[in-house]
């Protein structure tokens, strides 16, 4: 069996990889996690979706336990705001779609069109966003878990089951203070923390990793090396070699740079969501902590400079980023060949990265690790463990990539070059003719990008509704139907969301009570 790994890098994806490890295979393992005193971390505020509750869930912690600690909210969806036109804004909420007569609402909804805002009309989050309330009730009940019992047995009863329901939140974090909070988490549990400079990566004979030689601590051998050191891939792509495909053909963005933005949360309120405002080279980020907001704007730099994306997002942040320092980054979007190479594999940005649009950069830290789990090795290195990780950790990212190409290209928004060059860059393979299927029937389950990306069929139908640059049909049969459920179904969900709103308290309140 294996028996050493050794996690080069700290940050985000080093703490979670290290907590994960320790929890799942216990004391049969001796986890080191190696991390330099002198490199940063990008901790600008992280936004995740609600996978992520599965590792906390894993890891043991309640909410009470963690989310103080890291200034964390509640994250119901994300906002987009000016992608269709400057005012106009939807949300992509974290609700599956209700289904009437074999139909999802969304063909319904472009059927008997009961008002301008789709997302208010089929969802219940998006009033809840709109009001800045808590998922959870001051005693700590989910709104979900009480919305069931509260209508079974009714005659008004939704068509939304239990079984049916999905878990309605993720979390925003301070990704630093998440970092510290596992450090301590890990430790505590076992892991050795070196706090040093890798000088240098050494191979064997077979071109393996056979130790680290560090400034102060001499060499650190493993079995297992996780190369958690960010967009410089030291391990993977620098020592072993392992090339980077870029994605820059189909996604422009690979600049951001950010603030951390002092706030008074109780007068200004915490919306229950990330906003993504586009912008005339990129769009700006909006992610409320408890204490302060983070904020950043992902732009390209074909389209404008790094003093230009600044002095905007100062301008759209007004007089509280006067006294912020703004963090520059480059982006490295794209992902690496194979994840797994030899006896090392890349977790989080040296495995690969897509613009942080979907708040997809934790998930990928969640899921690789979770995966690594599943396909550990054994002193056998059986080549088809890798060989299927490889496949698994490609698919999830290939798949987002998709995913978020959908949302340039059919935004209606086309003011400038940015905007109209974004109709007709080159499209992945696959998703050219499935938004030709689209205009033809609304996008399910077995037409959307078909491998596990961690996204699901109502997010597709949530952005070409919202974005508004594709023009979509429900299914014909639905013309011939009796529409009256369907419109009795969204008149319930305005008057359950309207129900929420009234007795749900704000997410201030919530959280300040936790606090």
């Amino acid at each position: 069996m294996l028996s050493k790994v050794v996690i080069v890098g700290g940050g985000t994806s080093g703490w979670m990889t290290a907590a994960y490890l320790r929890t799942a295979l216990g004391d049969s393992i001796d986890v080191t996690v190696v991390e330099s005193k002198r490199i940063k971390t990008i901790g600008v505020g992280e936004a995740t979706f609600s996978t992520v509750r599965h590792f906390f869930e894993y890891l043991g912690l309640s909410e009470n336990e963690w989310m103080p600690k890291c200034n964390a909210t509640y994250k119901l969806g994300i906002r987009f705001e000016n992608w269709r036109a400057k005012g106009h804004y939807f949300y992509h909420p974290f609700e599956r779609l209700r289904v009437v007569d074999g139909f999802p609402l969304t063909d319904w909804w472009l059927q008997q069109k009961p008002s301008d805002r789709f997302d208010q009309d089929v969802f219940l989050m998006s009033a809840i966003c709109d009001a800045q309330r808590s998922p959870r009730y001051l005693d700590g009940k989910l709104f979900e878990q009480d919305f069931v019992e509260r209508t079974e047995g009714s005659p008004e009863r939704s068509t939304l089951s239990e079984q049916d329901t999905q878990f309605p939140y993720a979390y925003q974090f301070d990704a630093s203070l998440l970092a510290d909070f596992l450090t301590e988490f890990s430790t505590e549990r076992g892991a050795r923390h070196i706090e040093d400079d890798v000088l240098d990566v050494v191979r064997d004979e077979r071109g393996w990793i056979s130790h680290l030689r560090t400034r102060e601590h001499g060499d650190v051998h493993g079995d297992l090396f996780i190369d958690c050191t960010g967009f410089r891939g030291l391990l993977l792509n620098q020592a072993l070699d392992e090339p980077f495909i870029s994605y820059q053909d189909t996604l422009p963005n690979d600049r951001a740079v950010a603030l951390r933005v002092p706030a008074d949360m109780e007068a200004r309120g915490l919306r229950p969501c990330t906003t993504a405002t586009a912008q005339d080279a990129g769009w700006i980020w909006t992610i409320p902590l408890f204490g302060r907001i983070g904020t950043g704007y992902v732009y390209s730099g074909d389209y404008t400079t790094p003093e230009e994306a600044e002095r905007t997002l100062r301008e759209f942040v007004g007089p509280g980023a006067e006294d912020a320092e703004a963090n520059h980054i480059r982006m490295r979007i794209g992902r690496s060949r194979n994840s797994w190479v030899n006896n090392c594999v890349a977790i989080g940005l040296s495995s690969g990265f897509v613009e942080p649009l979907e708040s997809t950069g934790i998930f990928f830290i969640q899921h690789g690790i979770e995966e690594l789990v599943k396909h550990f090795p054994d002193a056998t290195w059986d080549p088809r463990l890798r060989d299927t990780y490889n496949r698994a950790v490609a698919d999830v990212k290939d798949g987002v990539r998709e995913f978020l190409v959908l949302h340039y290209r059919c935004a209606a928004r086309n003011d400038n070059a940015y905007w109209r060059d974004a109709k007709t860059r080159e499209l992945p393979d696959g998703l050219a003719a499935r938004l030709e299927e689209w205009q033809a029937k609304l996008p399910t389950e077995n037409t959307i990008y078909p491998r596990y990306h961690g996204f699901e069929s109502y997010s597709y139908l949530s952005m070409l509704l919202g974005l508004g640059g594709v023009d979509l049909k429900p299914s014909g049969a639905v013309a011939l139907m009796d529409g009256a459920r369907a419109a009795k179904e969204m008149q319930l969900i305005k008057d359950q969301a309207r129900d929420l709103v009234r007795r749900l308290p704000s997410q201030y309140e919530y959280l300040a009570q936790m606090h």
